[in-house]
């Protein structure tokens, strides 16, 4: 575990990174290279097994902190994330303070929270267990998703919730669940990240958000955003190979 990450993350630090569905090591050796801050890999929206992102992390935690989204606020996805040695846990589609509540308790051990106690990659197999354990709760960054309405009528008391360490907007399934999807700039949706934003300031929890290109994501970074992912492996890879195809076609 990058044990600096959250103090990063929680530092408001500018951090960029991008997502990973794909699981190749080498096109994640190529991002370390490239300089980003950390990597978003994605169990939720991609084919991506447990496995698949342990061997990913082995590539990049040593040069750089990788975050997982699980596919849902489950114990079994969270627990099997965290033991194989990320610097934290995004967790999606958290609509009510209860969802939040349970977000942050699978990620903690007893006595803070339920997280179960094994021994595996992130415990050094063993030889590093108590290391671990004693440290696993304030260094592991616990993330939860803003992307619905409901979780927006509810964000004055989600924020409330002790151990959320960061706010990440997800503005495509915000929109979807507006009846307006993928408009992520229509007024009505912009609204609404604009209450999260203002929640999230008045009570200090950093912010995060998804943008498809830098440009999508600039006007969030001016506004506080500190948490950034910039595209997806497979369009960043489509849109290098249109290009080429377009330069030799203009």
């Amino acid at each position: 575990m990058n044990d600096s990450f959250k103090k990063k993350l929680i530092g408001k630090d500018l951090l960029f990174g991008t997502i990973i569905t794909l699981p190749s090591a080498e096109i994640v050796e190529i991002f370390c290279q490239a300089g980003l801050d950390w990597l978003f890999m994605d169990l939720e929206h991609s084919a991506m097994s447990i496995k698949d992102a342990q061997l990913l992390l082995q590539v990049a935690a040593p040069k750089i902190p990788c975050l997982i989204r699980v596919p849902s606020n489950d114990e079994t996805w969270i627990k099997k994330a965290l033991d194989i040695g990320v610097s934290g846990i995004i967790v999606p589609q958290v609509q009510t303070v209860e969802d939040a509540k349970r977000a942050v308790q699978l990620c903690k051990y007893p006595p803070e929270g339920l997280r179960s106690v094994g021994i595996a990659r992130a415990q050094g197999y063993g030889e590093k267990f108590q290391e671990y354990i004693s440290s696993a709760n304030d260094e592991a960054a616990v993330i939860i998703q803003i992307e619905h309405i409901d979780a927006v009528k509810n964000i004055e008391k989600i924020i409330k919730v002790p151990g959320i360490d960061c706010l990440f907007v997800g503005p495509y399934d915000l929109s979807a669940s507006m009846g307006k999807i993928g408009l992520t700039t229509d007024p009505d949706v912009q609204k609404a990240i604009s209450k999260v934003k203002r929640h999230a300031e008045q009570d200090r929890i950093p912010l995060g958000i998804f943008g498809a290109t830098p440009e999508a994501v600039k006007p969030y970074i001016l506004s506080g955003y500190t948490l950034i992912a910039v595209g997806i492996d497979t369009m960043l890879i489509g849109k290098a190979a249109k290009e080429i195809m377009d330069s030799f076609k203009s």
